[in-house]
Protein backbone atom coordinates (compact mmCIF):
# COMPACT_ATOMS: atom_id res chain seq x y z
CA UNK A 1 0.00 0.00 0.00
CA UNK A 2 2.58 2.20 0.81
CA UNK A 3 4.15 2.11 -2.95
CA UNK A 4 0.55 3.25 -4.10
CA UNK A 5 0.53 6.14 -2.10
CA UNK A 6 3.93 6.63 -3.05
CA UNK A 7 3.41 6.43 -7.03
CA UNK A 8 -0.38 8.69 -6.61
CA UNK A 9 1.71 11.19 -4.26
CA UNK A 10 4.59 11.66 -7.04
CA UNK A 11 1.93 11.83 -9.81
CA UNK A 12 -0.27 14.08 -7.60
CA UNK A 13 2.96 16.24 -6.81
CA UNK A 14 3.76 16.39 -10.88
CA UNK A 15 -0.21 17.34 -11.31
CA UNK A 16 0.09 19.86 -8.73
CA UNK A 17 3.23 21.59 -10.40
CA UNK A 18 1.38 21.67 -13.49
CA UNK A 19 -2.14 23.57 -11.95
CA UNK A 20 0.37 25.97 -10.56
CA UNK A 21 2.24 26.51 -13.74
CA UNK A 22 -1.50 26.91 -15.50
CA UNK A 23 -2.94 29.20 -12.52
CA UNK A 24 0.07 31.41 -13.05
CA UNK A 25 0.72 31.34 -16.19
CA UNK A 26 4.57 30.86 -15.84
CA UNK A 27 4.63 29.55 -19.74
CA UNK A 28 2.40 31.76 -21.03
CA UNK A 29 -0.82 31.73 -22.63
CA UNK A 30 -1.26 28.84 -25.00
CA UNK A 31 1.62 26.79 -23.03
CA UNK A 32 -1.27 24.17 -22.17
CA UNK A 33 -2.33 23.19 -25.91
CA UNK A 34 1.47 23.28 -26.81
CA UNK A 35 2.25 21.02 -24.20
CA UNK A 36 -0.43 18.47 -25.04
CA UNK A 37 0.33 18.72 -28.80
CA UNK A 38 4.14 17.06 -27.81
CA UNK A 39 2.51 14.75 -25.40
CA UNK A 40 0.30 13.57 -27.93
CA UNK A 41 2.46 13.60 -31.17
CA UNK A 42 5.81 13.16 -30.29
CA UNK A 43 6.54 11.81 -26.42
CA UNK A 44 3.83 9.43 -26.36
CA UNK A 45 4.37 8.10 -29.80
CA UNK A 46 8.35 7.52 -28.92
CA UNK A 47 7.18 5.63 -25.77
CA UNK A 48 4.90 3.29 -27.35
CA UNK A 49 7.60 3.12 -29.94
CA UNK A 50 10.32 1.55 -27.62
CA UNK A 51 8.32 -0.17 -25.23
CA UNK A 52 5.89 -2.25 -27.33
CA UNK A 53 8.74 -3.17 -29.63
CA UNK A 54 9.76 -5.52 -27.27
CA UNK A 55 6.37 -6.88 -25.69
CA UNK A 56 5.04 -9.99 -25.95
CA UNK A 57 2.35 -9.92 -28.77
CA UNK A 58 0.41 -12.44 -27.01
CA UNK A 59 -0.46 -9.30 -25.24
CA UNK A 60 -3.68 -8.54 -27.61
CA UNK A 61 -4.48 -12.01 -27.81
CA UNK A 62 -4.24 -12.58 -23.92
CA UNK A 63 -7.10 -12.72 -21.69
CA UNK A 64 -6.00 -9.41 -20.00
CA UNK A 65 -6.89 -7.77 -23.70
CA UNK A 66 -9.75 -9.63 -23.70
CA UNK A 67 -11.08 -8.46 -20.05
CA UNK A 68 -10.87 -4.81 -21.07
CA UNK A 69 -12.08 -5.04 -24.55
CA UNK A 70 -15.55 -6.86 -23.10
CA UNK A 71 -16.15 -4.61 -19.85
CA UNK A 72 -15.27 -1.56 -21.96
CA UNK A 73 -17.68 -2.90 -24.42
CA UNK A 74 -20.55 -3.61 -22.06
CA UNK A 75 -20.40 0.11 -20.29
CA UNK A 76 -20.81 1.51 -23.35
CA UNK A 77 -23.96 -0.96 -24.64
CA UNK A 78 -25.28 0.06 -21.02
CA UNK A 79 -24.54 3.99 -21.52
CA UNK A 80 -26.46 3.64 -25.08
CA UNK A 81 -29.27 1.48 -24.20
CA UNK A 82 -30.25 3.59 -21.39
CA UNK A 83 -29.44 7.02 -23.11
CA UNK A 84 -31.20 6.11 -26.31
CA UNK A 85 -34.04 2.96 -25.88
CA UNK A 86 -34.71 4.88 -22.19
CA UNK A 87 -34.23 7.69 -22.29
CA UNK A 88 -34.53 9.05 -25.89
CA UNK A 89 -31.70 11.09 -26.24
CA UNK A 90 -30.86 12.30 -29.65
CA UNK A 91 -28.01 10.04 -31.66
CA UNK A 92 -25.42 12.65 -31.42
CA UNK A 93 -26.30 13.44 -27.27
CA UNK A 94 -26.13 9.09 -27.50
CA UNK A 95 -22.62 9.16 -28.88
CA UNK A 96 -21.44 11.59 -26.65
CA UNK A 97 -22.78 9.69 -22.93
CA UNK A 98 -21.65 6.88 -23.96
CA UNK A 99 -17.89 8.09 -24.71
CA UNK A 100 -18.50 10.12 -21.63
CA UNK A 101 -19.10 6.87 -20.08
CA UNK A 102 -16.12 4.43 -21.94
CA UNK A 103 -13.81 6.82 -22.87
CA UNK A 104 -10.57 7.04 -20.04
CA UNK A 105 -7.83 9.11 -20.21
CA UNK A 106 -5.30 6.92 -20.93
CA UNK A 107 -2.89 9.73 -22.17
CA UNK A 108 -2.73 12.30 -19.19
CA UNK A 109 -3.27 9.94 -16.26
CA UNK A 110 -3.43 6.08 -17.15
CA UNK A 111 0.31 6.19 -18.95
CA UNK A 112 1.67 7.90 -16.09
CA UNK A 113 -0.01 5.72 -13.65
CA UNK A 114 1.17 2.73 -15.81
CA UNK A 115 4.77 3.96 -15.03
CA UNK A 116 4.70 5.04 -11.57
CA UNK A 117 2.15 2.37 -10.35
CA UNK A 118 2.48 -0.92 -12.52
CA UNK A 119 5.58 -0.04 -13.88
CA UNK A 120 5.03 -1.46 -17.48
CA UNK A 121 3.85 1.48 -19.90
CA UNK A 122 2.49 -1.22 -22.18
CA UNK A 123 -0.40 -2.17 -20.08
CA UNK A 124 -2.21 1.09 -20.92
CA UNK A 125 -1.71 -0.29 -24.83
CA UNK A 126 -4.96 -2.57 -24.57
CA UNK A 127 -7.12 0.39 -23.78
CA UNK A 128 -5.54 3.01 -25.79
CA UNK A 129 -6.02 0.29 -29.26
CA UNK A 130 -9.70 -0.28 -28.27
CA UNK A 131 -10.69 3.72 -27.84
CA UNK A 132 -8.66 4.72 -31.07
CA UNK A 133 -9.30 1.67 -32.64
CA UNK A 134 -13.22 1.01 -31.73
CA UNK A 135 -14.64 3.54 -30.05
CA UNK A 136 -13.41 6.85 -31.51
CA UNK A 137 -14.21 5.28 -35.02
CA UNK A 138 -17.35 4.69 -34.45
CA UNK A 139 -17.96 8.06 -32.66
CA UNK A 140 -16.88 10.04 -35.40
CA UNK A 141 -19.16 8.02 -38.15
CA UNK A 142 -21.78 8.25 -35.63
CA UNK A 143 -21.20 12.11 -35.26
CA UNK A 144 -20.59 13.07 -39.02
CA UNK A 145 -24.01 11.56 -40.13
CA UNK A 146 -25.26 14.75 -38.43
CA UNK A 147 -27.13 17.13 -41.47
CA UNK A 148 -25.07 20.23 -39.99
CA UNK A 149 -21.31 20.10 -40.51
CA UNK A 150 -19.51 20.79 -37.19
CA UNK A 151 -18.21 24.43 -36.83
CA UNK A 152 -15.29 23.64 -35.34
CA UNK A 153 -14.09 20.98 -37.58
CA UNK A 154 -10.72 22.17 -39.90
CA UNK A 155 -11.25 22.46 -43.72
CA UNK A 156 -10.23 18.73 -45.33
CA UNK A 157 -10.97 16.96 -41.78
CA UNK A 158 -14.53 16.89 -41.87
CA UNK A 159 -16.80 15.55 -45.01
CA UNK A 160 -19.10 17.85 -46.62
CA UNK A 161 -22.57 17.32 -46.52
CA UNK A 162 -24.58 16.26 -49.55
CA UNK A 163 -27.32 18.62 -51.04
CA UNK A 164 -29.93 16.95 -48.72
CA UNK A 165 -27.79 18.16 -45.66
CA UNK A 166 -26.17 14.38 -44.41
CA UNK A 167 -22.74 13.20 -45.11
CA UNK A 168 -22.43 10.17 -47.84
CA UNK A 169 -21.99 7.12 -45.94
CA UNK A 170 -18.31 6.67 -48.35
CA UNK A 171 -16.98 10.04 -47.36
CA UNK A 172 -17.78 8.87 -43.95
CA UNK A 173 -16.22 6.02 -44.32
CA UNK A 174 -13.64 7.46 -46.33
CA UNK A 175 -12.75 10.46 -43.47
CA UNK A 176 -13.43 7.96 -40.10
CA UNK A 177 -10.55 6.04 -41.85
CA UNK A 178 -7.96 9.11 -42.73
CA UNK A 179 -8.95 10.01 -39.01
CA UNK A 180 -7.83 6.96 -37.38
CA UNK A 181 -4.36 5.96 -39.72
CA UNK A 182 -3.34 9.61 -39.07
CA UNK A 183 -3.62 9.49 -35.44
CA UNK A 184 0.25 9.15 -34.09
CA UNK A 185 -0.50 7.21 -30.97
CA UNK A 186 -2.31 4.81 -33.13
CA UNK A 187 0.93 4.73 -35.88
CA UNK A 188 3.24 4.72 -33.12
CA UNK A 189 1.73 1.20 -31.67
CA UNK A 190 1.62 -0.40 -35.27
CA UNK A 191 5.01 0.08 -35.55
CA UNK A 192 6.41 -0.75 -32.21
CA UNK A 193 3.79 -4.17 -33.00
CA UNK A 194 5.63 -4.54 -36.20
CA UNK A 195 8.88 -4.79 -34.71
CA UNK A 196 7.94 -6.74 -32.26
CA UNK A 197 7.08 -9.50 -34.63
CA UNK A 198 10.12 -9.22 -36.38
CA UNK A 199 12.12 -12.23 -36.03
CA UNK A 200 15.20 -10.55 -35.57
CA UNK A 201 15.67 -7.22 -33.30
CA UNK A 202 16.74 -4.23 -34.17
CA UNK A 203 19.52 -2.85 -32.63
CA UNK A 204 19.38 -0.92 -28.79
CA UNK A 205 20.78 2.42 -30.71
CA UNK A 206 18.12 2.64 -32.70
CA UNK A 207 15.55 2.28 -30.08
CA UNK A 208 17.38 4.93 -27.60
CA UNK A 209 16.66 7.76 -29.00
CA UNK A 210 12.91 6.95 -29.06
CA UNK A 211 13.24 5.57 -25.27
CA UNK A 212 14.88 8.77 -24.23
CA UNK A 213 12.10 11.43 -26.01
CA UNK A 214 9.34 8.77 -24.52
CA UNK A 215 10.89 9.57 -20.91
CA UNK A 216 9.42 12.44 -20.76
CA UNK A 217 5.84 11.71 -21.93
CA UNK A 218 4.84 10.63 -18.39
CA UNK A 219 5.62 13.62 -15.96
CA UNK A 220 4.93 16.11 -19.59
CA UNK A 221 0.93 14.38 -19.46
CA UNK A 222 0.65 14.93 -16.20
CA UNK A 223 2.16 18.58 -16.22
CA UNK A 224 -0.35 19.12 -19.17
CA UNK A 225 -3.14 17.65 -16.78
CA UNK A 226 -2.60 20.16 -14.13
CA UNK A 227 -2.46 22.93 -16.32
CA UNK A 228 -5.79 22.30 -17.67
CA UNK A 229 -7.57 21.84 -14.59
CA UNK A 230 -6.16 25.62 -13.90
CA UNK A 231 -8.20 26.68 -16.85
CA UNK A 232 -11.52 27.97 -16.16
CA UNK A 233 -14.46 25.92 -17.63
CA UNK A 234 -16.06 28.13 -20.12
CA UNK A 235 -18.28 25.76 -21.47
CA UNK A 236 -22.05 27.21 -20.99
CA UNK A 237 -24.94 25.53 -19.27
CA UNK A 238 -25.01 22.43 -17.48
CA UNK A 239 -25.34 19.00 -18.08
CA UNK A 240 -28.64 16.66 -17.16
CA UNK A 241 -28.30 15.82 -13.77
CA UNK A 242 -29.94 12.29 -14.59
CA UNK A 243 -26.95 11.92 -17.76
CA UNK A 244 -24.79 12.84 -15.65
CA UNK A 245 -24.98 10.19 -12.62
CA UNK A 246 -25.41 7.87 -15.17
CA UNK A 247 -21.98 8.90 -16.89
CA UNK A 248 -20.23 9.13 -13.51
CA UNK A 249 -21.84 5.70 -12.32
CA UNK A 250 -20.76 3.68 -15.54
CA UNK A 251 -17.03 5.30 -15.08
CA UNK A 252 -16.36 5.23 -11.73
CA UNK A 253 -17.72 2.15 -10.17
CA UNK A 254 -19.56 0.03 -12.93
CA UNK A 255 -16.69 0.04 -15.02
CA UNK A 256 -13.67 -1.12 -12.51
CA UNK A 257 -16.38 -3.21 -10.77
CA UNK A 258 -17.58 -5.14 -14.12
CA UNK A 259 -13.68 -5.37 -15.02
CA UNK A 260 -12.71 -6.80 -11.63
CA UNK A 261 -15.62 -9.37 -12.07
CA UNK A 262 -14.81 -10.48 -15.62
CA UNK A 263 -11.44 -10.90 -14.82
CA UNK A 264 -11.78 -12.95 -11.49
CA UNK A 265 -14.05 -14.74 -13.81
CA UNK A 266 -11.30 -15.64 -16.55
CA UNK A 267 -8.55 -15.91 -13.72
CA UNK A 268 -6.43 -13.45 -14.02
CA UNK A 269 -3.58 -13.23 -12.04
CA UNK A 270 -3.45 -10.57 -8.92
CA UNK A 271 -0.91 -7.97 -11.14
CA UNK A 272 -2.66 -8.26 -14.15
CA UNK A 273 -6.16 -8.21 -12.78
CA UNK A 274 -4.92 -4.61 -10.40
CA UNK A 275 -3.38 -3.36 -13.63
CA UNK A 276 -7.01 -3.61 -16.01
CA UNK A 277 -9.34 -2.60 -12.35
CA UNK A 278 -7.06 0.47 -12.45
CA UNK A 279 -7.11 1.39 -15.70
CA UNK A 280 -10.65 0.82 -15.67
CA UNK A 281 -11.41 3.40 -12.79
CA UNK A 282 -9.73 6.07 -14.82
CA UNK A 283 -11.45 9.51 -15.47
CA UNK A 284 -13.78 10.21 -18.42
CA UNK A 285 -10.57 11.20 -21.29
CA UNK A 286 -10.39 14.93 -21.74
CA UNK A 287 -10.83 14.30 -25.66
CA UNK A 288 -14.12 13.61 -25.08
CA UNK A 289 -14.82 17.29 -24.33
CA UNK A 290 -13.27 18.25 -27.45
CA UNK A 291 -14.82 15.85 -28.87
CA UNK A 292 -18.39 17.42 -27.97
CA UNK A 293 -17.12 21.02 -29.26
CA UNK A 294 -16.16 20.25 -32.03
CA UNK A 295 -19.47 18.76 -33.00
CA UNK A 296 -21.53 21.17 -30.67
CA UNK A 297 -23.09 18.36 -28.52
CA UNK A 298 -22.91 17.76 -25.14
CA UNK A 299 -20.49 20.03 -23.90
CA UNK A 300 -21.19 20.62 -20.53
CA UNK A 301 -21.81 16.40 -19.97
CA UNK A 302 -18.72 16.33 -21.24
CA UNK A 303 -17.31 18.69 -19.49
CA UNK A 304 -19.09 17.86 -16.33
CA UNK A 305 -18.20 14.07 -16.20
CA UNK A 306 -14.73 14.82 -16.39
CA UNK A 307 -14.89 17.05 -14.13
CA UNK A 308 -16.28 14.80 -11.30
CA UNK A 309 -14.46 11.65 -12.36
CA UNK A 310 -11.43 13.32 -11.76
CA UNK A 311 -11.79 14.42 -8.78
CA UNK A 312 -13.39 10.54 -7.55
CA UNK A 313 -10.13 9.15 -9.80
CA UNK A 314 -7.67 9.11 -6.67
CA UNK A 315 -10.41 7.60 -4.40
CA UNK A 316 -11.34 4.92 -7.02
CA UNK A 317 -8.39 4.09 -7.38
CA UNK A 318 -7.13 3.42 -3.53
CA UNK A 319 -9.75 1.44 -3.20
CA UNK A 320 -8.60 -0.69 -5.62
CA UNK A 321 -4.82 -1.07 -4.96
CA UNK A 322 -6.25 -1.65 -1.39
CA UNK A 323 -8.22 -4.37 -2.32
CA UNK A 324 -6.41 -5.59 -5.19
CA UNK A 325 -2.62 -4.59 -4.70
Amino acid sequence: MSAVLGALGTMGAVVGLGWALGRWRVLGERAAPVLARVVFAVATPALLVSTVAHADLHLLASRTALVTWLSTTVVAVLAVVVLRLVWHRPAADVTVGTLASSYVNAGNIGLPLAVYLLDDPVAVVPTLLFQLLVLAPVAFAVLDARPTPPLETDPGDAPAPAPGGRVPLAMRVETVVRRTLSNPIILATLTGLVLAALPWSLPEVVLQPFALVGAAAAPLALITFGMSLAVPRTTGGAAPRRDLALAVGLRSVVHPVLTWAVGSALGLPAPALLAVVAMAALPTAQNVLVYAMRYRHGEALARDTGLVTTILCVPVLLVVAATLG
